[in-house]
């Protein structure tokens, strides 16, 4: 199967400090990844060069084909990524409603999936309807983290990247938040996911890339990953 997106052998840096050594993935159509590893291992950083927002010194990040690694981030976006950020960075002095369509966007080209629109993410997300008057600030956590989902949702992506897909969030919530990736998933949405919750993310994901110190170590399915309780202790933690 073609790949969706595709990095090879990325290499990048903050300042004179090499944070990334050589990464490469691929995404499929229709599937969920995982990034793996302890903080500061490299994920975020591997998802910055996704977006452009770091560069990338050594390497190809390719978007259905497209070189896209040399491009500007908002050129990046149009192409069909939409970033879940970690922090959420929900605009704090707009109300939910005004967050979701600040920069929703209609879908690249015409296909049998069904738009997102805000009766979509109400809909996925009944609570952010229920607070669709109240500002970002005014949210609790998870409820930023759904708005924080629902933002990208609205840009039509092709490709969902969530960084901390539930970091700091209550069980419930977390809950909540998985049953809507996978609700995600079974529409055929494809799905990058930095999580450290090992379990759901087993269930919910197709194949997982372990970094450790900016290189990807180990690669494999969940039925492999979960085999596999040696190296969850030693590069996961868990």
């Amino acid at each position: 199967m073609t790949a969706l997106l595709e990095a090879e052998n990325l290499s990048a840096s903050y300042g004179q400090a090499q944070a990334l050594f050589g990464v490469s993935f691929d995404v499929r159509p229709g599937e969920v990844v995982t990034l793996l590893g302890r903080n500061g291992m490299g994920r975020s950083t591997t998802i910055k060069c996704l977006f452009g927002l770091l560069r990338v010194q050594r390497g190809r990040i390719r978007m259905c084909g497209q070189e896209i690694h040399a491009s500007p981030s908002h050129e990046i976006a149009r192409l069909g990524l939409g970033l879940v950020p970690e922090g959420r960075q929900v605009f704090p002095n707009l109300n939910v409603e005004e967050n979701l369509v600040a920069t929703a966007r209609a879908p690249r080209q015409k296909s049998a999936a069904v738009p997102w629109n805000l009766a979509r993410v109400y809909a996925l997300f009944p609570r952010l309807q229920e607070r669709r008057g109240n500002q970002g600030w005014q949210l609790s956590g998870g409820e930023q983290q759904m708005l924080a989902i629902g933002r990208a949702l609205m840009t039509n992506p092709s490709l969902l990247v969530l960084d901390e897909a539930t970091e700091g969030l209550s069980p419930l919530v977390r809950q909540e938040i998985w049953n809507a990736l996978l609700a995600l998933k079974q529409e055929g949405l494809a799905q990058i996911v930095i999580d450290k919750n090992i379990k759901p993310l087993l269930k919910l994901a197709d194949r997982h890339f372990v970094l450790d110190k900016g290189q990807v170590v180990w690669s494999g399915t969940s039925a492999q990953l979960a085999c596999e309780t040696e190296l969850i202790h030693q590069y996961l933690g868990v």
